[in-house]
């Protein structure tokens, strides 16, 4: 879909990217740039070259299909699969030399059978996160026994965190059932090459989470993992998203907009609807709530949100062809994802991945240098 047509697209300033990854490189010995959910909708291989310019050693996906891409699209660094192979998967995910990680006896068998020559493993080790992983830490040691047995190298031992950016207590017991896990594992002979635990918060706010490799996602786009967190770091939002305004109208006052006329105007006024709707991934609970960038300006919407268009109001002379920024700057102003995040009563991650790259078309620059 060519978004020359009606202008609405979403810009990555890959040199953000690589200034982001620069920063949070500095906070381990290595940096794996996290580059699921196709980049946390910033495209996956642009990011993942972007992000090794400045510094990143490894790569993150969540599938081996998303692990596949970044090899076909010429991505030679090491790629992690942050979750088992699926059943069948084995043998073009390791032809691909794709990374695995191993929590479970099935997903240990499975790989046992279709691994040919020694084969460098990461085991997840769940410390309360309770979504995949070696349970409880202390059954590791044995779980090593089993991937050491099948003929497998323990290359890596990792673990998630499930409140790094809120709540240190938490972190503080998952870090320490970690450690106690590691040091099992190094007195039955386990000393893998890397051990990793920090996500972005881990990143910005628990510098001892860093081990031998951080794992940063969210921030790596320079979003926030929450409001407040790591706005000291001088992260850049490398995503801009803008459209055109498509029409134009001057209404008369308790004139209604959209549909189930949610919305009436309090007197007579411009409005301009702009293309892009939920469709898009422009939410559906913004509408009465959110603001875009146009004229410099920012512009309340009006009414509900539609599948294709939504409605702001405007001056008398905003016009036909206006851009709009819907996130991103402009003039003086801006408005970050993690604004649409407050408005649509969800967090950033679901707006940047929410952002549908069949409808709005992604380009690439380096637009203020890295």
């Amino acid at each position: 879909m060519n978004a020359a047509f009606r202008g609405t697209a979403v810009e990555i300033d890959l040199g953000a990217i690589t200034h982001n990854a620069s920063v949070l490189r500095a906070a381990g010995p290595e940096l794996m740039a996290v580059v699921k959910a196709n980049g946390y909708g910033h495209g996956a291989p642009e990011v993942a070259r972007a992000a090794i310019a400045g510094g990143a050693t490894w790569c993150g996906v969540a599938l081996v299909e998303e692990g596949l891409e970044l090899r076909s699209a010429g991505i030679e660094a090491p790629i992690l699969v942050l979750s088992e192979f699926p059943p069948g998967s084995e043998a073009i995910a390791l032809a691909h030399r794709l990374t695995p990680t191993l929590y479970s006896g099935e997903g240990l068998d499975r790989l046992a059978d279709g691994a040919r020559g020694r084969v460098g493993v990461h085991v997840k080790v769940d410390t309360g996160m309770h979504r995949v992983g070696v349970w409880p830490p202390d059954a590791l040691v044995g779980y090593l026994e089993r991937v050491a047995r099948a003929g497998l190298d323990v290359d890596g031992i990792w673990t998630h965190l499930a409140m790094s950016e809120e709540d240190a207590a938490t972190t503080a017991m998952q870090l320490a059932r970690f450690a106690d896990a590691l040091d099992e594992a190094k007195a039955a002979g386990f000393e893998p090459t890397y051990r990793h635990a920090a996500n972005s918060a881990a990143v910005i706010r628990h510098p001892e989470a860093s081990f031998d490799l951080v794992r940063p996602g969210i921030a790596l786009y320079g979003v926030t993992p929450l409001p407040g967190v790591g706005d000291d770091l001088g992260l850049r939002p490398a995503m801009s998203w803008r459209s055109r305004v498509s029409f134009a109208q001057r209404l008369a006052a308790g004139e209604r907009v959209s549909y189930g006329h949610r919305y009436a105007l309090p007197a007579a006024s411009t409005v301009a609807t702009v293309p892009v709707g939920y469709a898009e991934g422009y939410r559906r609970f913004l509408s009465n709530r959110a603001e875009a960038l146009i004229r410099g300006e920012r512009r309340p919407l009006l009414g509900r949100v539609t599948m294709d268009a939504c409605v702001f109001g405007v001056d008398a002379n905003v016009e036909v062809g206006d851009e709009v920024v819907l996130v991103g700057e402009q003039g003086r102003e801006s408005v970050r994802a993690e604004e649409i995040a407050r408005w649509a009563s969800t967090i950033n991650y679901e707006v940047t991945t929410g952002i549908n790259a069949r409808r709005v078309e992604r380009s690439y620059a380096d637009v203020r240098g890295s």
